[in-house]
């Protein structure tokens, strides 16, 4: 089964003819079809700012959650990082503008940067986590070549989906919690509110003020609210460390400083250091595992988010479907090898696509604007460099907690449907892993349907699918069994 190439119809589309703008039209119109689609150059340019103002704390986020050591215990710089994050978004989102067409854009996807950082790095080197992105964005490739993407996705209860990218959230949300110093192993007790059951030091209340800040703007549909937020906290920040208010050492990443020079040219030493070899230690059923829970990272919120994005744009049927998105779906695929070799975590289409198609972006256009925004920020690496780490984990909780809005959608009234959801959610942040969670929600929701005599309604795939995470589960007994070491 292969998806077919179609133009995707818009509302203008299906006005009929009369609706169109006729002959004459600029190049620049044909070729996004700017017109057939409803927009004008003006709502495009305006809707591709606001996605990079929406999504641009990716630039802070993403090296803050690289941040971490390896197995060798080596870190990445936090100048290339940036560099990487900010190439690999522009290279993405701009590959999705001129060949997808579409209002969608790209960055490293959280819940990817987070499975690098705390289950991958751990075992291997940074360059081996970053073959790691290239070929899970490969497997997601041929997924869509063949339209198994497609098959998996419809395969999967919605209710789960819901429930992985709610768990995504959750977890993300604990990452940002434990980096801006709010909660901390405990000694008695797992964890605890500060290093001894209080919060200690300015930094940390700082992140507190910074995270209600955004709630708020949020609340108030302040346009870029989690930007507003961050520049607010970075400049009260500096401020209160340039009056010698705040002891340099508090600071997680260093003290806030203002650079000597605002531009400097781009860092791209992490360009092209992937290594596909010397997993021999880390063992093949591992390497398979990774790779699979890479994939589930940027699987479903990237399919559920170019569906839901792309709905709001009109260029979805009334079922949903977006036939003529298989280009869309191949580049976000594409994004998770491209931000492995620049070294910058698996790139993924951003709900915050979304904000863009709000001020009337419908082509590829907005999303040409953002890619080239995204470009231009290789040029203010210093500027991005002083935001505290701190201050950058307040957007961490605040992403967290828009992606557990998805429980709305969820029926806690069925059993069948709210014990998955509830194992998947809270297993992923519980254990540190994202794969356990989406192993539990799976395994239990077919374990309940088979109990409720539903066995036919659960299909060939998720059974398939219980069979490999009873596997997981099962792997140190089978591993001891099979007197594998």
């Amino acid at each position: 089964m292969t998806q077919q190439s179609v133009e995707p119809r818009t509302a203008a589309d299906d006005a009929g003819d009369g609706s169109r703008v006729p002959a004459g039209r600029s190049w620049l119109d044909r070729y996004f079809h700017i017109s057939r689609r409803g927009s004008t150059v003006a709502r495009e340019v305006r809707g591709g700012i606001t996605t990079f103002m929406a999504m641009s704390y990716i630039l802070l986020l993403n090296p803050l959650i690289l941040s971490g050591k390896d197995a060798a215990g080596d870190t990445l710089g936090q100048k290339a990082l940036i560099t990487a994050t900010a190439f690999a978004a522009a290279f993405t989102t701009l590959l999705m503008g001129f060949v997808g067409k579409v209002p969608l854009a790209l960055a490293a996807g959280l819940s990817v940067s987070g499975v690098l950082s705390s289950q991958v790095a751990p075992n291997m080197t940074w360059p081996q986590a970053m073959g790691m992105c290239v070929m899970y964005g490969v497997v997601i490739m041929l997924l869509v070549v063949t339209g198994l993407r497609e098959m998996i996705m419809n395969a999967i209860p919605l209710a789960l989906k819901h429930g992985i990218t709610m768990g995504i959230g959750l977890f993300i949300a604990l990452i940002g919690f434990y980096k801006a110093g709010f909660v901390h192993q405990g000694k008695a007790t797992p964890v605890t509110l500060g290093p001894t059951g209080e919060l200690a030091g300015w930094p940390v209340l700082l992140f507190a003020g910074t995270l209600l800040l955004i709630f708020m703007l949020q609340a108030r549909n302040i346009p870029g609210a989690i930007l507003v937020g961050i520049v607010s906290g970075t400049v009260v920040a500096a401020v209160l460390n340039g009056l010698g208010v705040i002891d340099p050492k508090q600071w997680a990443n260093g003290a806030p400083e203002l650079p000597g020079n605002a531009v400097s040219m781009p860092d791209f030493s992490l360009f092209g250091h992937v290594e596909f070899g010397g997993w021999g230690e880390v063992g093949a059923m591992t390497i398979g595992m990774i790779v699979f829970t890479l994939v589930l990272a940027g699987f479903f919120d990237a399919m559920a988010t170019i569906i839901g994005v792309g709905t709001e744009a009109n260029l979805a049927d009334d079922k949903g479907r977006m036939p003529g998105l298989s280009k869309a779906l191949f580049i976000d695929g594409a994004g998770g090898a491209i931000g492995g070799v620049a070294g910058g975590s698996g790139q993924t289409v951003f709900i915050e696509s979304a904000t863009g198609v709000g001020e009337g972006a419908r082509t590829g256009l907005a999303s040409v604007v953002t890619g080239l925004f995204f470009a231009a920020c290789l040029f203010f690496t210093p500027v991005t460099a002083i935001v505290p780490q701190e201050v950058a984990s307040a957007a961490l909780v605040v992403i967290g907690a828009m992606m557990l809005m998805n429980a709305r959608h969820v029926d806690w009234a069925d059993r069948a449907t709210a014990v998955p959801v509830f194992l998947t959610v809270v297993l992923m942040p519980f254990t540190y892993t994202i794969t356990t969670g989406v192993a539990a929600g799976v395994i239990s929701y077919v374990a309940i349907k088979a109990a409720q005599g539903k066995a036919r309604e659960i299909g060939a795939f998720m059974w398939g699918l219980t069979v490999v995470f009873l596997i997981y589960f099962a792997l140190h007994p089978i591993e001891g069994w099979l007197g594998v070491h």
